[in-house]
């Protein structure tokens, strides 16, 4: 995967939004029940996150049969997408950048000028 591009996304920069993809960032995939725990969100606000989410491709949805259900209700999974991981980098980067302003989007020092009065 290339380095991402260094800048604020809106789509991510919702807190609920940053937090799922952070939860989501190191994993292939979770489970929506352990997301929704994790979160302390209830279902419907955090099936409106992951939706404002794959709406802009960032994440994708699979439902499958659960072994530890008796009925014929489905889980869902949920994924970042390669578009919704760059995305989160870039983001990510640029928070980076704006906690510290010395370092450039590559983590490497920046040239910049003295600070004025």
């Amino acid at each position: 995967m290339s380095p991402a591009e260094s800048r604020l996304d809106e789509a991510i920069h919702a807190l609920g939004r940053l937090r799922l993809c952070a939860l989501l960032r190191p994993v292939d995939s979770a489970d929506f029940a352990a997301l929704r725990d994790t979160l302390g969100m209830s279902d419907a606000s955090l099936s409106k996150t992951i939706r404002a989410l794959a709406e802009v491709g960032y994440v994708r949805t699979t439902k499958q049969a659960s072994s530890r259900r008796a009925d014929a209700r489905r889980t869902t999974s949920v994924a970042l997408t390669s578009a919704g991981r760059r995305a989160l980098e870039g983001h990510l980067a640029a928070l980076r950048t704006l906690a510290d302003p010395s370092e450039g989007p590559n983590g490497s020092a920046a040239a910049s000028e003295p600070a004025r009065p």
